[in-house]
């Protein structure tokens, strides 16, 4: 059966979340922008039609904001997750065959699902998901993933399309308008690093890469270019990645709000890193051997400075508490009251399976212990999955704040926080 693949893209995903519970910000340029507002990470239409670029650090284009009226709004990554996951579910009750490639894009398998007209299909499912979430997508069908992703950037950019492209019941010859408007450097997996190579050998947009023999394009950029020539005739070489493998490590790191050389401060902030990647280790199974954190400097102030340590725990855990007391322990002996440290994160690795804890012949993993943690860390993670997240939660985390990432223009989490509802007054 021949492979049929659809890439639903959510429309400026982040701008769209917003405007789900701000109607009022519809038809004005909004941004949204990074962890402690530093740079613009999504845009509206109006604000690309003002050539806001991406990644535009926002301290540079205050008084450009304030002299066109744009909206900006803090990272709230706590909402567009949830929308993410409520989109998921729309796409789950279509296919089980769905792999998550991003928080706003997802790969469908079509190939046995009984379609005549994958348009009309497209349709129904962008009405369904903007009814039920409020957020616009855009949907490209075709039979390789490489052309379906190639189709939604077409759907999401040519407004007679409505939305839906459909390239999968189009012959090569139809194919071509579409592919000579895509830019090579926008064809997915040429990006920056290879365009400059491919512009020097003649091809300048995704129909003349199409043209390359596969040879040549394996010359040029290995064995990946010889795929992606295959892809773009519409053969379908990249399978949809269904199961995800387990992490080999797991990390959480952040840039300070504002700099600090309080050490009661960066343990807070080891330990709300350690909880997170602590969370993340019990949700897939497994436990960790070695933890590590690393603290520095601002980069960009004279007398940079990073430091980093990894310890090897005495037995495999995922208990937050334990590997907490472990990361502030070591802390303490690479802190330098001396610095104003910008930065830090800590990371796990070395796992096993929760299921595998092997008993060691010198005896110094205790399985009493062992379990009495396991079932706290249940406790913990029951507690929060059903009171909402940080209902329980280590008073080491509450040490400092001045840690936290700066968000001055703070939206309402509307889906996730029932303090943070609006509330209406009938007089």
């Amino acid at each position: 059966m021949k492979p049929i693949y659809a890439l639903v893209d959510s429309n400026n995903f982040f701008v769209s979340c917003v405007r789900v519970f701000r109607p009022d910000l519809e038809g004005k340029p909004v941004v949204a922008l990074s962890s402690n507002d530093g740079c613009v990470v999504a845009r509206s239409n109006e604000a690309k039609a003002l050539g806001v670029p991406m990644g535009a650090p926002a301290f540079k284009w205050r008084q450009f904001f304030k002299d066109h009226a744009v909206v900006q709004v803090s990272g709230n990554f706590e909402l567009y997750g949830d929308i993410s996951r409520r989109i998921t579910s729309i796409l789950s009750t279509i296919t089980p065959h769905i792999e998550l490639y991003s928080v706003d894009e997802s790969f469908l398998d079509l190939s046995e699902l009984p379609i005549t007209d994958y348009t009309a299909w497209g349709q129904e499912i962008r009405a369904r998901i903007l009814r039920w979430t409020g957020i616009p997508v855009s949907i490209g069908i075709a039979p390789s993933k490489t052309l379906a992703k190639l189709a939604s950037d077409r759907a999401k950019k040519e407004p007679q399309l409505a939305g839906v492209l459909d390239l999968a019941s189009l012959s090569t010859v139809h194919r071509k308008p579409y592919l000579e408007r895509l830019p090579i450097q926008d064809v997915w997996g040429v990006g920056r690093r290879l365009a400059p190579r491919l512009r020097a050998e003649g091809i300048a947009n995704a129909w003349q890469l199409a043209s390359t023999r596969e040879q040549l394009a394996q010359a040029w950029m290995g064995i990946h270019g010889r795929q992606m020539v295959r892809e773009l005739n519409g053969y379908a070489c990249l399978p949809l990645m269904q199961e995800s493998k387990p992490a080999k490590s797991i990390a959480n790191t952040r840039t300070f709000g504002q700099d600090t050389n309080q050490l009661h401060v960066l343990e807070a902030a080891i330990a709300s890193f350690a909880a997170k990647t602590t969370w993340r280790l019990r949700s897939g199974r497994q436990l960790a051997r070695r933890a590590g954190l690393f603290i520095a400097t601002n980069r960009h102030k004279p007398g940079y400075r990073m430091v980093s340590r990894e310890i090897q725990l005495p037995y495999p855990s995922a208990d937050t508490g334990f590997i907490t007391a472990k990361l502030v322990q070591t802390l303490a002996d690479m802190f330098n009251p001396a610095c104003q440290y910008h930065r830090a994160g800590v990371w796990l690795q070395d796992f096993v399976p929760d299921s595998g804890l092997q008993i060691d012949i010198l005896g110094t993993i205790d399985l009493a212990s062992h379990d009495t943690s396991t079932n706290r860390m249940r406790a913990l993670d029951s507690i929060n999955h059903r009171y909402g997240k940080r209902s329980l939660y280590y008073a080491a985390e509450d040490l400092g704040r001045g840690w936290q990432p700066i968000r001055q223009i703070q939206m309402p989490r509307w889906t996730t926080r029932w303090d943070e509802l609006p509330t209406a007054k009938l007089v």
